[in-house]
């Protein structure tokens, strides 16, 4: 597992988008990372407010970046204080998107760390496609912290496909999460089930369909997780039958996960997590964190 040796976190520089910054500090306080905060101001909406005021776009720039340097550099020493860490902080203006992918770019994190409300990643991920496109192509991980970082990450719930994401989602939620329990999971569907009913197939048939489908998941989480150098004693495997975000969701709270790692990548289904609707159901729904691998 190759450490993290720089995390970068965005906030939009409200109270739950600290929730994040937080979790980051503990993370690079725990792992000897050096963090990044980064703010984003996106100007457009203040031109009626720069009209009304009779500044300049560069006099009002200013002011707005000025003002959100001072909290970012506040919010820093409050992280330096509580988790002994030393951010280093910009603001910068444009749109959230354009400027967050050049600052990866720029500044090559290992992890990004983002909230999950307000003007945020999550926000442009649920409501445009745009953020999803960013996400399937960056070159590292993307967490969305959704809860205040009380502890360490303790159960890590990661479903898997079996494609060659799965392994590298398992090596991303180790180097997170070092000292966390593993939960191998695998949400399957017998194939064709609905044709088979259609066709009058017994439920007899179709339910030793299920119990086949169950085995050969068992066999492949069994063979992922020796493959994956992963204890028995500190992971377990579960395998799970029916729509797989409901699956997932239900499976983060009978297990206690405070955090879901999901593939990006992937062969079938993971591919369509990402680009498609259960990615944006699982990170609507869910109530611990959501962290997608590379």
């Amino acid at each position: 597992m190759t450490p993290h040796t720089r995390i970068l976190a965005a906030t939009d520089l409200s109270a739950p988008a600290r929730h994040a910054a937080e979790r980051a500090a503990l993370m690079c306080q725990q792992l000897g990372a050096d963090l990044d905060l980064l703010h984003v101001a996106d100007l457009g909406p203040l031109d009626r407010l720069r009209q009304l005021m009779n500044a300049e776009p560069a006099d009002l720039e200013t002011r707005v970046l000025g003002a959100a340097q001072q909290k970012l550099q506040a919010l820093a020493e409050t992280l330096q204080r509580r988790y002994s860490v030393e951010p280093t902080v910009q603001a910068v203006a444009g749109g959230l998107l354009p400027e967050l992918s050049r600052q990866l770019t720029a500044l090559g994190p290992d992890l990004l760390v983002c909230g999950a409300r307000g003007e945020s990643v999550i926000r442009h991920m649920v409501l445009g496609t745009t953020a999803l496109r960013i996400l399937s192509t960056a070159s590292c991980p993307v967490l969305v912290v959704k809860q205040p970082p009380h502890e360490s990450y303790r159960r890590v719930l990661i479903p898997v496909d079996f494609s060659p994401s799965s392994l590298r989602a398992i090596h991303t939620a180790r180097t997170v999460a070092p000292d966390a329990d593993i939960v191998l999971m695998h949400a399957f569907d017998v194939p064709f089930e609905g044709h088979l009913r259609y066709a009058s197939v017994d439920e007899d048939t179709i339910h030793h369909y299920r119990i086949v489908a169950r085995e050969e998941a068992i066999q492949k989480l069994q063979a992922l997780r020796e493959e994956a150098g992963l204890s028995a004693a500190r992971s377990s495997l579960v395998v799970a039958h029916g729509d797989p975000t409901s699956r997932i969701v239900e499976q983060e709270q009978e297990c206690d996960s405070d955090l879901i790692v999901i593939g990006k990548h992937g062969a079938s289904l993971l591919q369509d997590w990402l680009l498609g609707s259960v990615t944006k159901q699982v990170l609507a729904q869910s109530q611990g964190d959501v962290l997608m691998s590379v």
